[in-house]
């Protein structure tokens, strides 16, 4: 496979992205960040990886379908959970320490 410079990265990355949103994608650079459409900046890394998982999805989406061999494995229900503090919030846990301990004790704000 051949390496692709930062020019052909960011151009078929900006194909990609103008396919799947169906409008124009500008992607601007600023030193070593980069933005797309004026959005969060990001790093050159960031770009690789974003056109990888594109470029991985459209070939996925043009190749043909290859029919399974193994069947599909049914998923067991997981345990549930155990809680140690018997099912308490943290607002309950406070109220029951406060009414435990001596003396006036009130509760905090927003209680």
């Amino acid at each position: 496979m051949t390496t692709l410079t930062k020019e052909e990265v960011i151009s078929q990355l900006q194909i990609a992205l103008e396919e799947q949103s169906g409008k124009a994608v500008l992607i601007e650079q600023a030193g070593s960040w980069y933005k797309i459409d004026g959005g969060k900046s990001v790093r050159f890394s960031e770009l690789e990886k974003m056109h990888a998982k594109h470029c991985a999805t459209h070939v996925i989406a043009t190749a043909k379908p290859v029919a399974q061999t193994k069947p599909a494995v049914k998923k067991q229900p997981g345990k549930k959970a155990t809680t140690t503090s018997g099912g308490l919030t943290p607002k309950q846990l406070w109220r029951l320490k406060l009414e435990n301990t001596a003396g006036h004790q009130t509760l905090p704000r927003g209680f």
